[in-house]
Order: C-alpha cells, then structure tokens, then sequence
C-alpha cells in the first residue's frame, strides 16, 4: 500500500523550475519594502559587477599610486595595493565572476529540468502501459482460469 501512495505522490508532481532570480523574494520577502530592496541591490550589484566598474575603480585607485610610491614606506606601498587597489578593482571583477557562474548554473536547472520533464513524462508512459498491460494479464489469467474451471466441470 505504501508503494501505492508514492506512486500517487509521484504522478500528481508537478514540475517547477528555480532559477536563481527566483530567490531574490527569499532574501528580503515579497512585500513592497522588500520587492524595493531586493530591485535596488540587484541594481547596483549589476553595476558595480561590471568590467568598466573595476576599470573605473582601477583608473581611481591609480590616482594615490604615486603618493604612496613617493612616500617610501613600504608599509604604505603594501596598505594601497591590499587596501586600496586589490579591495576596489576586485569587487566588481569577482562579481562578474559570479554573475557567469550565476549565469551557468541557470542554463544547467533549465536544461536539467527539462530532462527531468523528459524523464518523467516517459516514465508516466511507460507506467500508463504497465498498468494496461497488468489488466490484460489478469483478463488473461481470469480466462484461463474459467477455460479450466469449465473443463474440469
């Protein structure tokens, strides 16, 4: 009877695709403020994850190169390239970075989902024929079983 039930529970699935924009109402829910928050960060995450941010960046973390090349402390020479030019042209570099990888995995759930639809719909099939199949097998076994019933009598 278990079987029976997940059978059931199977066929009544219902296919959802979840992509990762799809999850931008998990993160600050589906309310106005919310809708106005998550629209608001995907904006400026998609501008500042842009290759001309990071140009921009690096253009305006070259502007204190030479002071601090001028400076010769090496303390200081060490604090632009960490602080300065690593943390400013980095983030928008790793956030295009994301943004393909984001991209990827995307076309992959498409593609995996509409595999798993494939699968599942021959799946459905091939259990639609078992089921006639078992019909007729029992019509089959009922038949024979009344041929021999009828003549023994």
């Amino acid at each position: 009877m278990e079987n029976e039930s997940e059978i059931a529970k199977a066929k009544a699935h219902s296919h959802k695709l979840f992509l990762n924009q799809h999850a931008h109402k998990l993160v600050h829910g589906q309310g106005r403020v919310g809708l106005f928050n998550t629209r608001l960060a995907v904006k400026i995450t998609k501008g500042v994850g842009s290759m001309w941010c990071a140009y921009a960046f690096g253009v305006i973390a070259l502007v204190s190169l030479p002071a601090a090349i001028m400076s010769h402390n090496m303390i200081i020479i060490v604090s632009w390239i960490a602080q300065t030019f690593f943390q400013l042209v980095l983030l928008p570099v790793i956030l295009v970075g994301q943004n393909v990888q984001a991209a990827a995995s995307d076309a992959q759930a498409q593609n995996d989902h509409e595999t798993l639809v494939a699968i599942h719909t021959l799946s459905s099939e091939i259990h639609s024929i078992n089921e006639q199949q078992t019909i007729i097998l029992e019509l089959l076994k009922e038949k024979a079983n009344n041929h021999n019933t009828g003549d023994n009598a």
